[in-house]
């Protein structure tokens, strides 16, 4: 089967035309979504930009040479720098059987989003002011993956204006597949100093481990071009990803052992030292490698290729604000030449769902509806080190996003925990004290690592606000096997959310609804029977002018008659009214618990609960379609959709029982009774 790129471009050789992307259009628009543009673009082809003669897709034997361009981008370049230092992994990226004289206008890339990879296709028409490149462009080479690959990202985003709001983390999972986690180098409340050992361990798995410099300006020296970074008093680039390659320690001529790291500048195009490279202690150039052997020197510099250079682990840790790791599990990494001897690799587990409103959109642990998010059952079969991840699919505006974990020692009670299959109640989480709270923010990705025992852990992705909408992925990366699964509540009907009334035995509850019985002979026929429409005129008259009044509707009165009337003939007597409108006072107490803000409005996170009450345990499906049919443009319910809604589900499961003649849970039915039944229902 011919993908979609080849379908294009075979397309655009056979009507000899170059390609043109309706998706992402040559418009303002495509650059500037929100704010007005600065500038007027002029959307131009390479060929009309660049020496056609000189020009290139990629070169292997160009070193990485990739600046911002007039409109920003530092952090991307940062992280193709890293991508370009992974040639195996580039090469996923951007696919390697491309070439500018033969695109026919056409390109194609693969980025991780949204929890896969995906080709995304561009043309080659890319902003200009004046005559250059607006965005990412060659700062003297002649290559422009880095431009089309940039175009693909702002695809996925919407227009390049959302690339204003990415970041480091954000580029380096997009383009490498992996999870992020941001380690701070500096001992704070939740972490320790950063180590050698810890390094180590770090370069022991399929990890890429790099580090950046941030501080104050007064600590740089000045920028020598306008397109080239900060730089501290040693050369170190800010705001830049080094990769950390290796460790080593050098043995001087006094006997002394130094622990060196091996680093690899991603934007440098040289091999040793020059102006704007790292000029501290054990640098290329520097005199600290006096104190050493020849040998041992020549030992630590053939181990140096294309960029890299030699630091103290002193000066490391007093350079360096903080560590990205990138996390990538075995599949991912096994094409990297460079990772393929590491001892450990990452396993992934992974789950991809949903918040929705009123269904599973429940919001932190502050909330009230907590319970109501998707609950992952998390199984450890051994002590390990795991890696969380939770990223959101938006790029614009995200989510304010966390998670939170729980150990299960035991539930209400036991000492062991039993084959847990369901959702846990809202009770369990107000007795649990969560062992995992991740930090919450409006970011795309939410990592945190932390060392498991052999158990069962429950982990909850949250948005922070309840009703928040938004799909989402789960990503847990373990060195040792685990298990991860969905748990799920069983729909079950618990109690009688419709019971019938006994002649004239709940005399308490019927003595209220006595006095319309004069006005229901009015309405009624020789059989002292009435139908849908005289039903609505009957709730019209006696039902109070609040907001019960609401369920004084038509669609309502048919339900009550269909749910009923056995007999077929559209119409109730006056006990079976009786049984509707003692029924209904009763759902209109459940009802009212629930409506905490405003009297006869109920936020739909809380409807789960209040059919809980009536009777109804439900699955997150049929929450779903319930949310889809009643639910309100501002989220929230009314009695008469909570009743319409229990009326639904009383007359389904109803129909069901009296079906399940083997009480298997499982019926079978003739097409003409099924259509009977979901129009009754």
């Amino acid at each position: 089967m011919t993908s979609k790129y080849e379908r294009i471009k075979s397309d655009c050789r056979a009507r000899n035309v170059v390609w043109e992307d309706a998706d992402f259009p040559a418009v303002q628009s495509s650059v500037f979504y929100y704010q007005t543009p600065p500038f007027t673009f002029q959307w131009r082809r390479i060929t009309e930009i660049a020496d056609s003669q000189n020009a290139c897709f990629v070169n292997e034997t160009e070193n990485f040479d990739v600046i911002p361009g007039k409109m920003g981008d530092r952090w991307l370049v940062s992280c193709l720098g890293v991508l370009h230092s992974l040639r195996n992994l580039f090469y996923r990226v951007v696919p390697a059987d491309q070439s500018l004289d033969k695109a026919n206008g056409i390109f194609r890339f693969r980025l991780w989003w949204c929890g896969e990879w995906v080709e995304v296709l561009v043309d080659d028409r890319l902003p200009t002011i004046n005559g250059r490149l607006a965005f990412l462009q060659p700062q003297s080479s002649s290559c422009y993956w880095a431009s089309l690959l940039e175009k693909a990202i702002a695809k996925l985003h919407g227009s390049y204006e959302a690339l204003k709001y990415g970041t480091r983390s954000d580029g380096l999972s997009d383009l490498l597949g992996g999870v992020v986690e941001c380690i701070p180098m500096k001992a704070n409340s939740t972490n320790d100093m950063v180590r050698p050992q810890q390094l180590k361990a770090h370069l022991d798995t399929t990890s890429i481990v790099t580090c950046i410099a941030t501080t104050n300006s007064s600590s740089t020296i000045a920028m020598t071009h306008k397109n080239t970074s900060e730089r501290l008093v040693n050369g170190i680039a800010l705001n830049v990803n080094y990769r950390l390659c290796s460790l080593d320690k050098v043995e001087t001529l006094l006997g002394d052992a130094v622990q060196l790291v091996r680093l690899k500048d991603p934007l440098a195009c040289n091999a040793f030292a020059n102006n704007n490279d790292y000029q501290g202690d054990w640098s290329a150039m520097s005199s600290t490698w006096e104190r050493v052997s020849i040998q041992e020197r020549d030992r630590l510099f053939g181990q140096l290729d294309v960029g890299e250079f030699w630091m103290s682990f002193l000066d490391f840790s007093q350079t360096f604000s903080s560590l990205e790791v990138i996390y990538l599990d075995a599949d991912t990494a096994k094409d990297e030449l460079t990772l393929q001897d590491r001892p450990k690799r990452w396993q992934m587990k992974m789950f991809q769902g949903q918040w929705k409103r009123g269904v599973t959109a429940g919001g932190c642990r502050n909330h009230e509806s907590f319970h109501i998010n998707p609950q992952l059952l998390l199984t450890i079969q051994e002590k390990q080190e795991i890696v969380v991840a939770l990223n959101q699919h938006t790029a614009v505006e995200p989510k304010v996003i966390g998670f939170t974990m729980y150990k299960l020692l035991g539930v209400f009670g036991s000492k062991t925990v039993t084959k847990i299959s369901d959702c846990l109640p809202k009770e369990f989480f107000k007795t649990q004290v969560s062992f995992l709270n991740s930090d919450y923010g409006n970011t795309r990705h939410v990592t945190c690592r932390c060392q498991l025992e052999v158990g069962q852990y429950l982990l909850m992705p949250t948005t922070y606000d309840p009703g928040e909408e938004s799909s989402f992925t789960v990503r847990i990366l373990s060195t040792a096997s685990l298990r991860l699964s969905l748990l799920e509540t069983q729909t079950l009907m618990l109690l009688d959310p419709f019971p019938e009334l006994k002649n004239e035995v709940d005399a308490i509850k019927i003595k209220n609804v006595c006095q319309y019985e004069p006005v229901f002979m009015q309405l009624a026929d020789e059989n002292k029977t009435i139908n849908c429409f005289e039903l609505h005129e009957l709730l019209e008259a006696c039902l109070p002018n609040d907001y019960i009044k609401g369920c004084a509707n038509i669609d309502i009165c048919r339900q009550v008659i269909a749910l009923q009337d056995k007999a077929g003939t559209g119409r109730i007597n006056f006990l079976q009214f009786k049984t509707f409108l003692v029924n209904l006072k009763s759902w209109q107490g459940v009802f009212k618990m629930y409506t905490k803000e405003k009297a006869g409005i109920l936020r739909a996170e809380r409807l789960r609960d209040a059919l809980y009450d009536v009777g109804f345990q439900l699955s997150t499906d049929i929450m779903n379609c319930l949310m889809q049919r009643y639910i309100r443009k501002d989220g929230t319910l009314r009695l008469s959709d909570f009743a319409s809604a229990v009326l639904h589900l009383t007359a389904a499961f109803d129909y069901f029982q009296r079906k399940d003649h083997n009480q298997d849970n499982v019926i079978e039915i003739e097409m003409s009774d099924w259509i009977k039944c979901v129009l009754r229902c």
